[in-house]
């Protein structure tokens, strides 16, 4: 069995029912193929979020239409 990363992966292949066997094997190698620089990606802020506050003022106005949509 071989891991290809993503950006050297051609196709994707068929998905197919993997033994226990065979799960535990393609576990190992993708746990050997992530580096500390796959890490890195994950660990690094690398844009502005949204602020909480506007955040939570969208989430109330879409409960707000919603709740409405539903009373009606």
């Amino acid at each position: 069995m071989k891991i290809v990363r993503l950006e050297d992966a051609e196709g994707w292949p068929e998905a197919k029912a993997m033994t226990p066997e065979e799960l535990k094997e393609a576990y190992a190698l993708a746990r050997a193929a992530f580096t500390a620089d796959d890490l890195q990606k994950f660990t690094e802020i690398d844009e502005e979020g949204v602020p909480m506050d506007v955040f939570i003022a969208e989430l109330q106005k879409v409960q707000q239409e919603h709740d409405r949509k539903q009373a009606s």
